[in-house]
């Protein structure tokens, strides 16, 4: 398993249910998630993560989506995310944040689902905690550092 990825792009939006859009730099608050952003809040899913390869899987259906597309505040690239263990601890930018879920149930059905019958976020996206503050942008290291105990 790769140990290590990068940022892609940083992603906000001021409410929900809406695409995110690029932001230079996100701050990452303990039990929050990213200041501004409308996910954040001090719950489990304070700070939500998608593979740009999982981005490319709809792009090659036809899709002209792009990172924040899917409302996910971190776009990453080189780390499968949805094989990483709940309790799995990696440091996001300056970050440390652990994992609380893997995907997600989507009660409604989005516009992607809507013009492509798939959705790759409920089964490929990952939601974190915010342990320690710190930022993070675009170019940044993701280094997981331990496994949750699911895979021990």
């Amino acid at each position: 398993m790769n140990k290590v990825g990068k940022v892609v792009a940083v992603c906000t939006s001021e409410r929900t249910g809406v695409a995110k859009k690029p932001i230079e730099r996100g701050v990452l608050k303990v039990n929050w998630g990213i200041e501004g952003d409308a996910h954040a809040g001090d719950w489990h899913r304070q700070v939500s993560l998608l593979a740009i390869e999982s981005i490319d899987k709809m792009r090659a259906k036809g899709l002209k989506v792009r990172p924040g597309s899917f409302a996910e505040n971190i776009t990453t690239e080189g780390l499968e995310l949805y094989t990483l263990p709940v309790g799995t601890r990696m440091r996001l930018g300056t970050a440390l944040v652990e994992v609380t879920q893997i995907g997600k149930v989507c009660h409604t059905k989005c516009a992607i689902y809507q013009a492509t019958g798939d959705c790759v976020m409920p089964r490929e996206g990952i939601f974190v905690k915010v342990l320690e503050p710190g930022t993070v942008t675009a170019g940044d290291a993701i280094e997981i550092l331990e496994l949750g105990l699911e895979e021990a």
